[in-house]
């Protein structure tokens, strides 16, 4: 396991074995977790045979920025950034009147299939280490020089399929040692890994959990999502319920709405009955259209009447505002883009 992949503890252990006094280890982490050093050399207060052991015994994990996109609409940031092995990843970076919010990927690729999605077009390649997931949050903040306040784990990538990396993240992304971003500001997004959601409850955290639910039968969400042939809807919804238990977090349900396939109103009355017993929250999504599919979003007209249907049987409801259309927003799409510009070399 890489140094930026540690706990504190863990670092400490590990620097005592090198032969080095115990608290350069905490020197080492603020370097990493609180500075954001992109290099060994910039951390001034170690001894300088220290930083020349770190070189040659432990490289710095450090991601390297391929392309950074800036909205002409929104301001929304996007950034492509490239792994030690060659993989590339995707993050998103929006600002709002609460702080800046950061969207991160957990794996590269992804293999869920899921219809409408173009992070999962050219399946998994690998998943990410905690601290890769931690750079794109330390990289995005040390470009712009903002704090990141929120984070949602909601880009490539299944994060619960990367279980024990993700909990290692989470556990290093809101320590009070490093970056301390609240748990209460962070979300996870997964399409229902029914046994994951169950351990990730058990974890008792304070995060948000957001099921990618966009469907209200089980025989519409197959047509859009794979991963609906392995779970049952009722008990992936069961499940939602157990987070709640454990944590007393509200769950979010996302739903993407894709014209004339999921967002009659008939769909958002089935909806309501399926949900109506659960302290939750639905965010509605109008599908981002992308290139290799035919799905479009939803018309406004639409979607104000699946809103209408929900609020008047009682569900929270919001509509997604949409960032970032005129540079590639949607989950994947500018990690495809440059992969298909290495094809065509």
């Amino acid at each position: 396991m890489d140094l930026k992949s540690m706990t504190l503890e863990e670092l400490t252990r590990a620097v005592w074995e090198m032969g080095e006094k115990p608290f350069r280890a905490r020197q080492l982490y603020q370097w990493m977790h609180q500075k954001l050093a992109a290099d060994y050399d910039e951390m001034t207060n170690l001894p300088k045979g220290f930083r020349e052991k770190l070189k040659e015994q432990e490289p710095l994990t450090v991601l390297t920025l391929e392309e950074r996109l800036v909205s002409k609409l929104d301001g929304t940031e996007k950034y492509l950034f490239s792994l030690s092995d060659g993989n590339v990843i995707e993050s998103v970076l929006m600002r709002y009147r609460h702080g800046n919010s950061v969207c991160i990927s957990s794996q590269a690729g992804c293999r869920m299939g899921c219809r409408f999605c173009a992070s999962t077009l050219g399946g998994l390649m690998r998943n990410l280490l905690p601290s890769e997931m931690l750079e794109q949050v330390y990289r995005i903040q040390s470009v712009t020089g903002e704090r990141v306040s929120h984070l949602v784990v909601m880009g490539t990538g299944e994060p619960l399929d990367n279980y024990e990396n993700l909990l290692r993240f989470l556990h290093l992304l809101t320590d009070e040692n490093g970056l301390n971003i609240s748990q209460r500001n962070v979300t996870v997004s997964t399409c229902g890994l029914v046994e994951k959601i169950r351990s990730l409850a058990d974890e008792k955290l304070q995060i948000t959990l957001a099921l990618s639910l966009h469907a209200s039968s089980q025989e519409k969400r197959k047509e859009l999502m794979p991963v609906a042939y392995k779970y049952e809807l009722g008990e992936v919804l069961d499940a939602c319920r157990y987070y709640f238990q454990q944590t007393g977090r509200r769950v979010t349900f996302e739903y993407s709405l894709v014209n004339g396939v999921n967002d009659t109103e008939e769909e958002a009355e089935r909806l309501s009955k399926l949900i109506k017993d659960m302290n939750c929250h639905v965010n509605l999504i109008p599908v981002n259209p992308i290139a290799e599919r035919d799905y479009t979003p939803s018309k406004e007209g639409r979607i104000a009447a699946f809103k209408n249907k929900l609020e008047k049987n009682r569900i929270n409801v919001t509509i997604r505002r949409e960032m970032g259309r005129d540079i590639q927003g949607a989950c994947g799409q500018l990690r495809r883009s440059y992969l298909s510009k290495g094809d065509t070399v």
